[in-house]
């Protein structure tokens, strides 16, 4: 009896654990939708704010590694985008990014000393950008999209004495987690920054 009893216990919990396992399964599983053109969540503007890091030295004086935030909108203009046989869509997208860099130009002043050798100092270099920017996405499956985005920028750079504005151009690409339908995690790549954000729909 009490054999029959252990027995039945464990299939019991057998059973409740590959019902467990499976439903999870199910709800992590991801199904592709690149093959079903407009088969994507509905919107017509992306919010996203964002952080950013530079690992590139981006031009003119500014050098080392640079931290800033940002913020892109995008606008929607077509939800079927220029291959009608997959899931894309197109935007225009806009917003600035600031970044902070430690090292940039030296400046060196003659040591009032005996010895006379000068004492240099690295400036600090701050780069603004004003990106604008197609944006192409590519609707891989529910939880994954990719897009492309070519464009230009207009930088300001400020230095100690010095301010310059200048027209850039611009390619990054990126990729979405969609964990809702209407919030994804953003990751960019692009020159000179790498960014990480979230986006609204």
């Amino acid at each position: 009896m009490a054999s029959s009893s252990l027995v039945s216990a464990r299939l019991l919990a057998l059973t409740l654990a590959g019902c467990a396992f499976s439903f999870s399964l199910h709800a992590r599983a991801d199904t592709a939708i690149i093959r079903h053109p407009g088969d994507h969540s509905r919107y017509s503007f992306e919010a996203e704010p964002h952080l950013l890091l530079g690992l590139i030295d981006p031009p003119g004086p500014a050098n080392g590694t640079g931290f800033g935030v940002g913020f892109r909108g995008t606008v929607i203009v077509m939800d079927n985008g220029f291959v009608p046989t997959i899931n894309n869509s197109i935007g225009v997208g806009f917003g600035a990014d600031w970044v902070h860099y430690g090292g940039g130009r030296e400046k060196c002043v003659a040591d009032p000393g005996p010895s006379g050798a000068p004492v240099c100092t690295s400036e600090s270099v701050g780069e603004l950008w004003f990106p604008v920017v197609m944006q192409w996405n590519f609707f891989l499956s529910r939880q994954w999209s990719v897009f492309g985005e070519p464009g230009f920028a207009l930088r300001y750079q400020s230095v100690p004495g010095v301010r310059n504005l200048n027209l850039d151009p611009q390619l990054y690409v990126g990729g979405r987690w969609h964990f809702s339908d209407q919030m994804t995690l953003t990751m960019r790549l692009g020159y000179p920054t790498v960014s990480v954000g979230v986006s609204f729909m």
